[in-house]
């Protein structure tokens, strides 16, 4: 085939012309992602009570659901966590699970457990976790020029009205809009405070008022009155929408018509507030904008800045700021990977040009990048692959690889031509020759994928779009320099060539020599080095075994973590008061310890209190926790402010946990693992949730014996329990609804009904205004007779302290402990976790977290490399029809991985699941050249040159295209060595680990194989010669 194309040049570039025009107009619709498009393995079942104890909510709801959850299959972790009025069930499972089926199993568990639940039990949502839960950005509304830390005045009321009524519909009404969510608002309540003498000298009752205001609120449909041949629509409307409605509200007792204004006073005020959030300080209501699934970020982002600037133009006094900018992230990351790979094309073109000299074959190499990496996108498209920080990682190793196979080709070519082989028959038997260990190096390098594709969980969805980068730029290199490459060889030097046979010099004669004086020292090192390590052969072979162990003790030593650490330049910071505290001094903390840490700090934005988000993108909070979203301009200033609130927290709030998190992206969705590095379980002997002072006193042990480690407080919280005297109830004639509904009337919140305005509704409430406790018990209810009975009477209060919180898994219930430390320190804290079992007997401790299911992780991983390597010797072990040269090749991937675990370790950084696949990685790559070496050598001992003689032309004519393949494969990584996004932190350990392998495989290939080879097959020379 190819001695036919090579003389049709023309067509052969209409071909190209075609698929050039195909995969640009492809690549336009290629959809642009941060992560690759896989579901996010978790599902979460919410069960809400309001007035529910978080005891109640436990043994009630969540604990048979729990249990009946645990059934599901592929469950990877089940944990709850019940408090009053809500509790959650959280079930993980293996990323690439179908989360579809596994959301209708979990649905089928739940209707199977409600029959096992009380009947006022409302059935539970279930929630699936998906990528478009992510709000986009978000978007602060707040007044221009508010001082900072004021409280909301009246006007407050009007943005929420205007963020409601305006904003959020004029963002609906976008495309590329979803749903926006909100919180922060402000409400207004219709209340009827009684006129407590009146209605006695009345003897109206408040049953009675209720009564008359539903009797008012009617809502019927049209009625259809025939008259005649027409037809008429009756509408019959007397439904109450203003306060002034309620106020003429008639009451016909005893054959008197009265008015409700005459019994109450009737004011419409400013509801409580059950949540604040403030925006650098000020109050506002924030915005959540989720983007339609088949929406592009950007585009999301410019319709949103359109109408933005619109509304500040028509609305000068209101400020509008974006915050937890999806697109900004989106945006810098995919940049930044982006010229990595122009870089890494641009290095590679260096290096070409560095060693070749000829700009003809430069460029001739240099065209197989975009046409490799065209090809490449078009198959992205065909198979449905978005450009994401991972597939784009893809693309930039194999920029390195893509030219080797071009090399190779030309470099064979030129050989033949040097033995005076005409141009045509060069190119073919050069072409030829070297196709079936070029294709034996790409089969190779694509077989270590295989089992990461495979094996599924987190690496094979981690890694399916970079390994299908990487196999398919491999294979569109090998075909163009197959079929492409020979061709326009042909066209550049087929003038050059006839006119240098008319003149009698050789084509290669001044590339020859330009080779010589660019590559003299390189070729002069090389046979000293050679020569010495023949002349030490023992000693080389020596070293060569230390490095077996030497692997095994450093990956011993290493530490090992799941995912490798990522730059935040922001976070939310968790607050837990663990105290009863109201949302106004929640909030009055929360301004103090940003006023006090503010420097270095760009934006913050702070809720408190139960927020009004619809969805599950922010976590739900208490009147005593509070989430504080804050931002800095660079990494450093981000580590020391978070330092700075954590350390003023601790010294103001002693009793107040502090924690931090990623800001939400879909990373940290998909791959985080939700757990700290060690978490310890507390129980008791029996299996069940251990006291309030038993856990107490083994977080007080933990920081005596290790003060430098910060352990988290036992949350608790302190509740007021009213309870019934049944004898006094009784003796009285009260019922258990007669002193609810008192006790919703002395608290304000004696609901009669709601009126709808706009897109929300107003309560009408029937009562006194709030009252605080000793105003409840100073109150009295009236029996049927009339008579007034003191609720101090009937009422019995007591403090109750318990836990906040309470948690369980699929193990049972359990009190956390979650310590964030080093592996060393995880250790020592381990050895004494022993200890104090075993001082202890009342209390059980299990333990989890990140600690453990890392290691899980990496072994996994390390199998996957013995897999790796078991498949690369089948394929050299059939390609060398030998089973001794297969296991020459593989035996310096245990020298090259020792190298690789060395210079991690003195760096100081851990072996993680990148790492661990740049080392998987690197053992398919680095092998290629020792491929390509002994190919050599068997080619020239099947020509009948001697053993030793073999080598040494082998070496000298593989010497240049190894260096030349292992430094463009070296320099496409270069730009992977600079950090500060997802995209490239995430990217940095696995380029690291290539880049390091391929340096020392590289000097593994020139010497070290050619020894090992000689060590082998002298032995069996001698013994055919005797």
């Amino acid at each position: 085939m190819i001695k036919y194309l090579i003389h049709r040049p023309v067509a052969v570039t209409m071909i190209l012309i075609a698929l050039v025009v195909i995969g640009i107009v492809g690549i336009k619709n290629i959809p642009v992602s941060l992560m690759p498009d896989i579901d996010i393995p978790q599902i979460t079942v919410q069960e809400s009570m309001p007035g529910c104890s978080a005891q109640e909510m436990e043994k009630r709801v969540i604990a048979p659901l729990r249990g009946q959850l645990a059934q599901v299959s592929g469950v990877k972790s089940i944990s709850s966590d019940s408090r009053m009025d809500v509790g959650n069930i959280l079930l993980k499972f293996e990323p690439g699970a179908n989360i579809d089926m596994l959301f209708i199993e979990v649905n089928e568990k739940i209707d199977m457990a409600m029959g096992n639940m009380p009947k006022d039990v409302v059935r539970p949502k279930v929630i699936k976790a998906s990528a478009s839960d992510i709000p986009a950005f978000f978007l602060n509304v707040s007044f221009r020029g508010e001082p900072s830390g004021q409280e909301a005045s009246a006007k407050f009321a009007q943005l929420s009205d205007f963020a409601r009524n305006v904003v959020c519909r004029r963002l609906e009404q976008l495309p590329s809009t979803a749903m926006v969510d909100m919180s922060g608002l402000t409400t207004s309540e219709i209340q009827c405070v009684l006129d407590a003498d009146k209605l006695a000298a009345l003897g109206i009752t408040v049953e009675e008022l209720q009564r008359a205001l539903a009797e008012n609120d009617i809502r019927l449909s049209a009625l259809t009155v025939a008259d005649g041949i027409y037809q008429y629509n009756v509408h019959f409307d007397s439904q109450i929408l203003t306060v002034d409605d309620v106020r003429n509200v008639y009451i016909n007792h005893e054959g008197r018509m009265l008015q409700l204004k005459d019994l109450c006073k009737i004011e419409e005020h400013p509801a409580m507030r059950r949540n604040i959030v403030r925006h650098n300080g000020k109050n506002c209501v924030t915005l959540c904008i989720i983007k339609q699934n088949d929406a592009q970020m950007d585009e999301l982002k410019s319709e949103v800045d359109n109408v933005i600037a619109d509304l500040e133009k028509t609305y000068p006094d209101l400020e509008f700021d974006i915050t937890r900018d999806q697109t900004e992230l989106l945006s810098y990351s995919i940049n930044n990977l982006e010229w990595n790979l122009l870089a890494a094309a641009f290095f590679t073109l260096l290096v070409l040009l560095f060693f070749m000299r000829k700009w003809r074959l430069a460029m001739l190499v240099a065209l197989s990048i975009p046409l490799s990496l065209l090809i490449t996108l078009l198959a992205f498209k065909l198979l449905g692959i978005s450009l994401n920080i991972i597939s784009l990682s893809g693309l930039i190793l194999g920029v390195g690889m893509i030219v080797d196979n071009s090399i190779i080709v030309i470099d064979n070519i030129l050989q033949k031509l040097h033995s005076g082989n005409t141009l045509a028959e060069a190119i073919c038997q050069g072409t030829a020759e070297v196709f079936t260990p070029m294709l034996s190096s790409v089969l190779t390098t694509c077989s270590v994928f295989v089992p990461l594709i495979f094996i599924g969980g987190m690496t094979g969805a981690l890694f399916y779009d970079q390994s299908m980068g990487i196999a398919i730029a491999l294979f569109a290199s090998l075909a163009v320099s197959m079929i492409v490459l020979p061709v326009y060889f042909k066209v550049l030097y087929q003038k050059v060539h006839k006119r240098k046979l008319e003149k009698g010099e050789a084509l290669v004669a001044d590339d020859e020599k330009n080779v010589t004086k660019t590559n003299r020292a390189i070729l002069r090192w090389y046979e000293k080095t050679q020569s010495w390590m023949f002349a030490h052969l023992r000693l080389c072979l020596f070293l060569f075994l230390l490095s077996a162990p030497g692997l095994v003790v450093m990956f011993l030593i290493s530490e090992k973590r799941q995912m490798p650490e990522v730059s935040y330049t922001d976070a939310i910071m968790y607050v837990d008061w663990n105290a009863g505290i109201s949302v106004q001094e929640n909030d009055r903390r929360i301004s103090q310890v940003l006023e006090h840490c503010k420097k270095g700090v760009e934006a913050t934005t702070s809720m408190v209190g139960t927020q009004d988000f619809l969805l599950f993108h922010t976590q739900d909070i208490t009147s005593s926790e509070a989430l504080v979203y804050f931002k800095c301009e660079s990494v450093d200033e981000f580590l020391q402010a978070k330092k700075r609130l954590q350390s003023y927290v601790a010294e103001a709030y002693p009793d107040a946990s502090v924690s931090f998190s990623p800001s939400g992206n879909l990373f940290d969705m998909i791959f985080s693992s939700g757990e700290p590095e060690l978490r310890l379980k507390l129980q008791d002997a029996g299996g069940h949730r251990p006291t309030v002072s038993q856990a107490m006193a083994f977080t007080d042990s933990l920081r005596q014996h290790f003060p430098e480690v910060m352990i988290p407080p036992v949350v608790t919280e302190e509740n007021l329990q009213l309870v019934a005297d049944v004898e006094q109830m009784t003796m009285y004639g009260i019922s258990y609804t007669q002193l609810c509904d008192r006790l919703r009337q002395i608290s304000g919140t004696n609901e009669a009904l709601r009126i709808n305005q706009g897109a929300g509704s107003v309560p009408v409430v029937i009562g006194s205004s709030k009252a605080d406790r000793e105003s409840i018990l100073a109150s009295s209810i009236d029996t049927r007779d009339g008579v007034s009975i003191p609720l101090s009477l009937l009422l019995k209060e007591r403090m109750v302290y318990d836990y906040k919180h309470l948690y369980g898994s699929e193990g049972g219930e359990y009190q956390p402990v979650d310590i964030q430390a080093s592996g060393k320190e995880v250790r020592r804290i381990l050895d004494f976790v022993s200890q104090y079992e075993a001082q202890h007997d009342d209390v059980r401790i299990v333990a989890s977290g990140d600690y453990f299911s890392s290691r899980q992780m990496i072994m996994g991983l390390v199998w996957i490399l013995v897999v790796a390597l078991l498949l690369l010797y089948f394929i050299l072990a059939a390609q060398f029809e030998s089973m001794i040269q297969p296991a020459i090749i593989l035996s310096e991937i245990v020298l090259d991985v020792f190298c690789v675990l060395l210079v991690l370790w003195l760096l100081g950084m851990s072996i993680d699941i990148m790492s661990m696949t740049g080392v998987i990685v690197m053992a398919g790559i680095v092998i290629n050249d020792s491929i390509l070496k002994i190919d050599t050598i068997n080619h020239h001992r099947r020509e009948g040159k001697p053993l030793m003689e073999a080598i040494e032309r082998a070496g000298h004519e593989r010497l240049m295209p190894i260096i030349m393949t292992s430094l463009t494969t070296i320099f496409s990584l270069l730009p992977f060595m600079s950090r500060g996004s997802i995209g490239a932190d995430m990217q940095f350990p696995l380029s690291l680990a290539i880049l390091i392998g391929m340096v020392i495989g590289t000097l593994v290939s020139i010497f070290f194989v050619p020894i090992l080879y000689y060590s082998i097959y002298r032995k069996k020379t001698d013994k055919t010669k005797n």
